[in-house]
């Protein structure tokens, strides 16, 4: 039976917007509500019991909302959060990691994967304990690489700047023979053209949003979840904090204006 609930989505603060606007090309008909937790970002530095009530609290409102499934489109939270969350609620649980994970083992050839992320992932070890089940003969390289996610923001997308950072954090990656390149950061996707020019063409790059979206897809058409709307999507946004600076930063990230953000105030 087809669901006309919303696929909720939400993160620590605006990275999880390139979830979004992967789930609006692959499944423009279904309704999306997100929620960035601006007013608690970053996650990195919290433990790992606070980001589970950031989690619990987060999922809760969701659920009131209306949703069928929740993305956990925050790498930090889905390493440390998501399989709590999923023995607490009975509704789909999905996370960026596995999904980002399971496409870098389908492509890669030498078996000789780099991680990039931020500090708070590339500590967690969440995609090479991924990997490991999947394969335990891969090899992963990986690189903190916490400037991404200012110049991202900042829309500092192109020019000398943002490639000599990039060029600086991904050369120790491309000198050990790395064919595939997870990105590890839902910030990061809006960076993919200046990474491709430091790699070049011989690493595939793995866009865990873009993979998290095409998992949720398949997800809800196997769970028969899916709308059976035949008209585009609509879009709620809720923040904790800042809503006049995450439409502006959301119209990077999605391409488009967001015309309504709704402030929330969490316990």
């Amino acid at each position: 039976m087809a669901s006309p609930q919303p696929i909720a989505v939400f993160d620590s603060g605006l990275g999880g917007l390139t979830v979004v606007k992967a789930l609006q090309k692959n499944l423009p008909n279904e309704s999306i509500i997100y929620f960035g937790d601006t007013a608690r970002v970053p996650y990195g530095n919290k433990s790992q019991n606070l980001i589970q009530e950031y989690g619990k609290e987060i999922t809760e409102f969701l659920i009131e909302k209306g949703a069928k499934t929740v993305i956990v489109a925050c790498n930090t939270a889905s390493a440390l959060a998501l399989a709590f969350l999923k023995k607490t609620y009975n509704i789909p649980m999905i996370g960026v990691i596995d999904p980002g994970a399971e496409m870098a083992y389908t492509v890669t050839k030498s078996k000789k994967i780099g991680i990039i992320g931020t500090l708070a992932t590339v500590q967690s070890k969440a995609y090479e304990i991924a990997l490991q089940h999947l394969d335990n003969t891969i090899i992963t390289i990986a690189r903190a690489c916490p400037l991404f996610v200012p110049l991202a923001e900042e829309g500092w997308l192109a020019g000398d700047v943002p490639f000599l950072i990039a060029e600086t954090y991904l050369s120790e990656l491309v000198v050990q023979d790395i064919d595939t390149l997870i990105l590890g950061c839902t910030h990061y996707p809006l960076l993919i053209p200046v990474l491709e020019k430091v790699v070049g063409n011989g690493i595939r790059i793995v866009d865990s949003a873009e993979t998290t979206a095409k998992y949720t897809a398949d997800l809800l058409k196997e769970l028969n979840l899916l709308t059976d709307n035949e008209t585009e999507g609509k879009m709620e946004n809720y923040v904790t904090d800042l809503p006049v600076r995450f439409k502006r930063v959301a119209r990077r990230f999605l391409g488009r204006e967001i015309n309504h953000v709704s402030p929330v105030h969490l316990s």
